[in-house]
């Protein structure tokens, strides 16, 4: 690109992502995570058990997908398989005591990562940037990517 070039910012929004889950999967491998857990994680912290199916859809990945990721996380004490009390056939995935315990410090490491990320921002910058970023993620998934 040419100093008279403007950037595309869909590449920038590329390159920023790839930078951040460099910089931040560091901090949160200390603590037994990979940076892809952490949807799975924060769901469950927020809603106790949930099937594969709805974390695969929360997290946007498919199925198969989703049950690689929960075997490496149950494998390593992060999840386990629990009954369903609505459907005794099926099973719930639910956060171990283990990871409940890790991830409010993977998540001072994640809000520590964006405020460096964010430095040199006003508190308006950060709101509109936030607005211009909702606008367009809601375009990309009006396309079908979301």
């Amino acid at each position: 690109m040419t100093d008279t070039e403007t950037p595309n910012p869909l590449k920038l929004i590329g390159r920023v992502t790839r930078g951040f889950t460099r910089i931040a999967d560091v901090g949160v491998r200390e603590l037994g995570f990979a940076l892809g857990q952490l949807p799975v994680l924060v769901s469950l912290k927020k809603s106790k058990a949930l099937s594969q199916a709805e974390l695969a859809r929360i997290a946007q990945v498919e199925q198969p997908s989703m049950a690689q990721l929960l075997a490496r996380m149950e494998r390593d004490g992060l999840v386990e398989r629990v009954p369903d009390p609505v459907d005794k056939r099926s099973r719930l995935i639910s956060l171990t005591p283990l990871a409940a315990r890790r991830l409010p410090k993977a998540k001072a490491v994640m809000d520590a990562h964006t405020q460096e990320a964010l430095a040199g921002f006003s508190p308006e910058e950060v709101e509109q940037l936030t607005a211009l970023l909702v606008r367009l993620n809601a375009n990309v998934e009006r396309m079908g990517g979301g």
